[in-house]
């Protein structure tokens, strides 16, 4: 998957011929007709990129561009626009006027697209650069200890469903010893607090007592 890109546009727009020439060199496109569904798309799946076609909206964006920058200001904004629209002192990081290729368009988002190791696992709004050692969640960055990479990992593989607490710290620690968890647990606070927005009341990694951990991603 070369990017996950969140197209907004009129309901009777053209689009989504971009967007099916976009899918085809392997993007995976979601496309919403409101500033509401966009925003409520950025919390649930954390896009990689916005294209507003404001042209379709008939208006110049800044509202749309604004409240996407205010939920998200690393969020990269591509803004399509006609001859007619000012785009001056608007928070996008790019515009392409019409008309245009397809070509010109993906030369634009490439640019936009986070930098990345090779390998990386993408789970709803949670993507995890296992190269690098970065996490990204609703907008926000963290870099991650070699141990907080293992614990993510095995959660997001595992997404959904239970993992106990021996065998996650079985599997990070690398030991047969388990007598003592209590690291895990400070691990997990700390990768709490790297993804979640209220650490202390968690929405992704569940506690289940005398059990393990749930990462809830759906």
């Amino acid at each position: 998957m070369q990017g996950r890109i969140l197209w907004i546009e009129g309901k009777q727009a053209e689009g989504k011929q971009f967007a099916e020439a976009l899918e085809k060199k392997g993007f995976e496109i979601t496309i919403v007709p409101t500033k509401d569904a966009a925003l409520g798309e950025i919390e649930e799946n954390d896009p990689d990129v916005v294209v507003l076609n404001a042209a379709s909206l008939r208006s110049s964006g800044k509202r749309i561009c604004k409240s996407i920058h205010d939920k998200s200001n690393s969020l990269p904004i591509l803004l399509i626009t006609d001859k007619k629209n000012k785009t001056e002192n608007l928070p996008v990081n790019s515009v392409l006027t019409l008309p245009f290729t397809v070509r010109k368009l993906i030369n634009r988002i490439v640019p936009l697209l986070p930098g990345e190791g090779k390998k990386f696992i993408h789970r709803g709004p949670i993507r995890l650069d296992l190269e690098l050692g970065r996490v990204r969640c609703q907008g926000r960055e963290a870099k991650l200890t070699p141990r907080l990479v293992k614990i993510l990992h095995i959660l997001l593989q595992n997404a959904g469903a239970v993992v106990e607490r021996e065998n996650l710290f079985r599997e990070v620690w690398d030991t047969d010893y388990v007598g003592d968890t209590r690291t895990l647990d400070v691990h997990i606070n700390w990768l709490r607090k790297a993804i979640e927005e209220d650490p202390k009341n968690p929405r992704f990694i569940k506690t289940l007592r005398g059990v393990g951990y749930r990462l809830d991603i759906f």
